[in-house]
């Protein structure tokens, strides 16, 4: 049996998982860092769940960054299957095999057979691929909106999650020799089984608070002024506390800085958010909602907060 590759190094401590995700620009509660820490460190899966836009995704690609291990995404949808998330074998190349084999006439059946459901017909999908550590370091693999999916693929999973193998009936058992680091995302669109739960450590990835969100504007949107990213953070707070079909996420808030640096816009008017609301808001009754005179309330209520705070 071949011996394992020894395991990269990963964070000695929660000091240093927080340090790595700042080195990838990556902002996060010292919670998170704990929740991530432990699932690094002890080999089990990290189950995120949260409303869409929080940065869920962006810990895996942050993770492959600053560890230098290949990403490995698997984008969930509904109707996902085993021959799209594991393995398949390729059945036009077996076709073209068994005629060769028929033209020549210099292999038996069970040679045959043998032959057409070897590795060399197997096509790797995300899971299986990453169950392959590639040059020596285990990848990132992420599953990720799990809550897209149907029932049968998180059975499915349930052996990957524990095991880190999976069976092909015609191969048997693939075991990773150097477990991937697998992280999970759900938008809770539904409620997943509590069988994948228990495999995992779990974190709920909440909105931030001001003062985060501020520190985050900082680091993903470095060109906009400070009194308006003071202005957008606040806006958009109040904003989650409405009654809105969706409610915007971090990465709505970095668009919506980006997109006011882009016009030159030093502070918030109601034109202004008025033209731009697109950026922040993604269904048009939100944004009808919000548009015109209540965009302009909200707005006075920002502005005497900060100048209530200044003074």
């Amino acid at each position: 049996m071949p011996a394992q590759t020894p395991p990269t190094r990963v964070p000695r401590n929660v000091d240093e998982t927080e340090a790595l995700l700042r080195a990838g620009r990556y902002v996060c509660d010292r919670s998170l860092a704990t929740a991530l820490y432990l699932s690094l460190s002890l080999g089990r899966p990290l189950f995120l769940e949260g409303e869409a836009g929080v940065g869920k995704t962006e810990i895996a690609k942050v993770l492959a960054e600053t560890l230098d291990r290949p990403l490995i995404r698997l984008q969930c949808y509904e109707g996902l299957d085993v021959s799209s998330a594991v393995y398949e074998w390729n059945y036009p190349r077996q076709m073209v095999e068994i005629r060769l084999a028929e033209a020549s006439g210099d292999r038996g059946r069970e040679q045959l057979e043998s032959d057409l459901f070897s590795e060399r017909f197997l096509i790797k999908r995300p899971i299986l691929t990453a169950l392959e550590a590639t040059g020596g370091k285990a990848p990132i693999l992420l599953i990720d909106e799990l809550d897209r999916t149907d029932e049968p693929f998180e059975a499915f999973l349930l052996e990957i999650l524990s095991d880190f193998q999976v069976t092909v009936p015609e191969l048997g058992t693939i075991k990773a020799d150097q477990p991937p680091l697998v992280i999970l995302t759900s938008n809770r669109t539904r409620e997943i089984h509590d069988a994948i739960k228990r495999r995992c450590f779990y974190y709920w990835v909440d909105y931030p608070d001001a003062e985060r969100e501020l520190e985050i504007l900082r680091v993903k949107a470095p060109n906009a002024p400070e009194d308006l990213s003071r202005q957008i953070v606040a806006f958009v707070q109040k904003i989650r506390t409405m009654d809105l079909f969706k409610l915007p996420g971090v990465a709505e808030t970095i668009d919506w800085a980006q997109a006011l640096t882009q016009l030159d816009r030093l502070a918030l008017d109601p034109d202004t958010i008025n033209d731009t609301l697109g950026a922040l808001l993604k269904y048009q009754d939100d944004i009808q909602k919000l548009q015109g005179s209540e965009a302009a309330r909200i707005l006075d209520e920002v502005k005497r907060e900060m100048a209530g705070q200044a003074a």
